[in-house]
Parts: structure tokens; C-alpha cells; sequence
């Protein structure tokens, strides 16, 4: 529960806290290149110290900016055609951070309303002007999707309501519609209470009215919809969680097209076991999709047309998952970074920063 005193820890911290964390010292060409590098990718971490940040980083892996968190981060949305970044906190998440990854300066903090937290995700509007917050109720989970002025104070000017218990990830599908993954687990902190009455759901909601348009859900009740991306044809994909039996095997993945079932992607039951009953991050590319497992230790892809699995690859405690330079790019709370194509074997790089759940890849600058 997000209290008064919680609110007031919050506040202070904001204004207590440097705006910029140092950035790692480099030597020789390195400090020469991190003065002209654009920034390449930007995700939730620890410090080599045990504190929660986030990190901007270039392509070549060198830290160019690193903002301190109050508590741990999760989620983050990029500003089309400008330079902020929403992070949001881990459910039950108190706060969203703002920060320009370009200049390395930040917001204040916008706590949490009272009585409500974060679910860790969010997404900003095409014009750049609103971002748009999956919000629970404390002592219900009951959903909301909060929207947020992106101003001083980042004001709520209107909330939706009615899109069930858990909503987590959520996307933009097109100009006007927003896919929800509703994860249908009510929680007291992150404890779940309902496993045996859950009802997850994928849902499109209309940005503008927040009318629910259309509604999908999965046969297997204990399957937890958490993570979405849409296909260059416009298919959502859904990475799910499975709360309940361990020794019982289910598909993980699944696909979805406007007024049609959720259809879910194919795997061996050794392949689905691999992944320990536990997607994070969902990434498509091209014709093809990429799902990683931190409990598995592996990550997955599939031809999103065919729906086949083509190969899983193991990773150690492998979460976060972002697309550049045509290839994905994936983090692992060890600090490695690998990257990742269809045709190709992954390269590694060794960072000293301990990665968390999800990260972002940044446009390059058009000059």
C-alpha cells in the first residue's frame, strides 16, 4: 500500500538525491568516445554498490548516463520524436521517474496516488504529450489505466477503469488503440490471493474514451498474460506466466489478431519446460519473435507467421530484450549483453552492470 509516509520517503528522496549518478571513469579513446556517443539503450539495474538506477549505455556497451531509483525499477517508455523516458517502479511500484537519456537530467519524482500503486509499465501517446500507466488498487488489484500530463508535477488528467484484476504490460497496437495484458492475480504487496479464481486477459482499449473494443483470453485459467509486442502486420504476441501445478507443461506464447481466439505458438513439452513456466521480455522482429526466461535461463524464438519454435539458447538469468541495427540485444542480471539474429551466432560483451527485467532500445538521431 502506497501511505502518507511512504509518499513523504518518496518526496524527500527527490529532493535529496543528485539528479546523476557519476558516470563510470574511462581512459584514452574511451572518454573521447563517450563525449560524441548517442545513446543506444537504456534499462533498469543495480550499481556495483547494491543501489537501484537506470542506465543508458551506446552501442558499444560504454555507461553514458546512470540516474539513481528510490526502489527498484522495472518498465520503461521511450517519448516518440523527443527525449524523455518514463521508468517505471516494480509492482506494487510508488513512483514514475522522468529523465532526458540524451541530456542526463531528470524529473521529480511523481509518487503514486494514495491507495493505489504501479504495475511497472506504461507507454506514451504518438504526440509525445500524455503517458499512459497500468495502476492497481491496494487492497483490491482491481485495474486502472491512469493518464498522465506531461508537464510539471506530471499531472493525472483522466483514468480508465473496468479492465479487470492485474493489468501489467501495455502497448500501442495503433494510433488508437492500446493492447493491456491483464494479469488477472490479485496481490497483497506480491503476494497472490486469487490463484484459484484468476482470469487473465489481453485487451484493446480505446486511447481516447477508454472503451473496451475488444477482449481475448486463454483457455488455461493459471495462465498469467504479463508481456506483449505487436508484429509489423499488426499481431499482438503475448508472453504468459503459469501459476499453478509445477509438473503440469503449457505453451507460453501465444499470438493474437483483432475478433479472432488466441492462438499459441508451438513448442516440444521439454522445449516449454525449459522456460520454467516464466516469460519476461517479448520482442518481434521482422517475421520472427524472441522470448527470454530469467528462471529458465534461455531465451526462445519463433517465425511469428508459422508460430514455430526455430531455437532456444540458454543465457544466464537472461530478462531484458530490446531491438538495434537490426538484431535483438538482450541483458542478463550477470552483466552480459548479447546480441542476436535469426541467420547469425550471438556475440557477448561483459558490462559491469547488473541488468534488471526489461530495457529499451533508443532511436538513433536523425540529423
Amino acid at each position: 500500500m502506497v501511505t502518507d509516509l511512504t509518499r513523504r520517503k518518496l518526496l524527500n528522496y527527490a529532493l535529496s538525491s543528485t539528479a546523476l549518478l557519476p558516470l563510470t571513469v574511462l581512459s584514452g579513446c574511451n572518454d573521447v568516445r563517450k563525449l560524441y556517443s548517442d545513446p543506444a539503450l537504456i534499462g533498469c539495474c543495480r550499481t556495483s554498490k547494491g543501489h537501484f538506477a537506470v542506465a543508458v549505455i551506446d552501442n558499444h556497451g560504454e555507461l553514458l548516463h546512470q540516474f539513481p531509483l528510490p526502489a527498484r525499477g522495472h518498465g520503461i517508455a521511450l517519448q516518440p520524436s523527443g527525449t524523455l523516458a518514463a521508468i517505471f517502479s516494480r509492482r506494487p511500484g510508488q513512483y514514475i521517474q522522468i529523465i532526458d537519456y540524451k541530456t542526463g537530467t531528470s524529473w521529480s519524482l511523481r509518487a503514486a496516488d494514495p491507495h493505489r500503486y504501479f504495475y511497472g509499465h506504461g507507454v506514451f501517446s504518438a504526440d509525445g504529450r500524455y503517458l499512459y500507466a497500468t495502476e492497481g488498487e491496494a487492497l483490491t488489484s482491481r485495474g486502472i489505466i491512469g493518464v498522465y500530463e506531461l508537464s510539471n508535477g506530471l499531472p493525472k488528467v483522466a483514468e480508465f477503469s473496468g479492465v479487470g484484476i492485474g493489468p501489467h504490460q501495455m502497448i500501442s497496437v495503433d494510433e488508437h488503440t492500446l493492447a493491456v495484458a491483464v494479469g488477472g492475480i490479485h496481490t497483497l504487496g506480491r503476494v497472490p490471493q486469487n490463484l484459484s479464481s484468476m482470469q487473465s486477459a489481453l485487451l484493446y482499449i480505446d486511447k481516447q474514451t477508454g472503451e473496451v473494443v475488444d477482449h481475448a483470453e486463454l483457455a488455461n485459467k493459471h495462465l498469467s498474460i504479463r508481456h506483449l509486442d505487436v508484429t509489423a502486420d499488426g499481431a499482438v504476441i503475448c508472453g504468459q506466466q503459469y501459476k499453478s501445478q509445477t509438473d503440469v507443461i503449457v505453451p507460453l506464447m501465444a499470438t493474437h489478431r483483432r475478433n479472432q481466439s488466441l492462438q499459441p505458438l508451438f513448442a516440444e513439452d521439454e522445449q516449454w519446460q525449459r522456460f520454467n513456466h516464466y516469460i519476461s521480455s517479448v520482442v518481434t522482429l521482422d517475421d520472427y519473435v524472441l522470448a527470454t526466461s530469467p528462471r529458465g535461463n534461455c531465451y526462445g524464438i519463433w517465425n511469428s507467421n508459422s508460430r514455430e519454435l526455430l531455437e532456444i539458447k540458454p543465457l544466464a538469468d537472461v530478462s531484458g530484450a530490446a531491438v538495434t541495427n537490426k538484431q535483438w540485444v538482450l541483458n542478463s542480471g550477470s552483466g552480459s549483453i548479447a546480441y542476436v539474429s535469426v541467420t547469425r551466432q550471438s556475440k557477448r560483451n561483459q558490462t559491469s552492470i547488473i541488468w534488471d527485467n526489461h530495457w529499451c532500445s533508443i532511436p538513433a538521431v536523425k540529423i
